[in-house]
């Protein structure tokens, strides 16, 4: 029988130490991706997010945070991020007519721009269609920042940053990926709008 407490406490331990680890690791890559992200906005431009299923998952909340707001108490304007993840009549046409690789491939040339930026989900770092959206991305101008697992695979090659997480649990990386975005949005809402911060 599971021992279902057992298993609780050691999943805690594994998901604080992979964060704790990442922190020591990846704290100046953290912190230049918030400022890529805040400067992206500054300048107009918009952030662009893809990766596949909880990965998906997490552009979507990405997005939903910068566009809406992450803190409920901080009333502030909108900010234009799109999860290329969302649009149901994109994706099955894209997978059926130019194959599943390319699905996010094709948005980003359709909607990216020079000044935008692209964020590149994948645990393992070897996403196909992921690893095709950063390289046209790389193609069109516009920098891309891969948020990975393991050891960052192929796309950490296409991006102009990456934030690695140390881990090769699919789950630990996921939870410290959305703590990772957390954290930019925090930072973002920061460096845009001081003045909700001010004391």
């Amino acid at each position: 029988m599971l021992d279902f407490e057992k298993k609780l406490f050691e999943s805690l331990k594994e998901t604080i130490q992979t964060k704790q680890k990442t922190a020591e690791l990846c704290s100046a890559e953290i912190e230049k991706s918030a400022q890529m992200l805040a400067d992206t906005l500054r300048n107009g431009g918009k952030i662009l997010i893809c990766g596949n299923g909880g990965s998906a998952a997490d552009s979507q909340h990405i997005a939903a945070e910068l566009v809406v707001r992450l803190r409920s108490h901080i009333n502030r304007p909108a900010l234009a991020a799109i999860a290329l993840t969302v649009d149901s009549s994109i994706l099955t046409a894209g997978g059926n007519d130019i194959g599943f690789d390319n699905i996010f491939a094709r948005q980003v040339e359709a909607l990216a721009r020079p000044g935008d930026i692209l964020i590149a989900i994948s645990t393992s770092g070897n996403s196909e269609n992921v690893l095709r959206a950063a390289q046209i991305a790389r193609k069109m101008g516009v920098r891309t920042i891969g948020l990975l697992g393991k050891d960052g695979g192929k796309i950490k090659n296409e991006c102009d940053l990456s934030v690695i997480v140390p881990s090769a649990n699919t789950a630990r990386i996921q939870e410290t990926h959305i703590f990772i975005a957390h954290l930019w949005c925090e930072a973002i809402e920061e460096l845009l709008f001081p003045e909700f911060f001010q004391t």
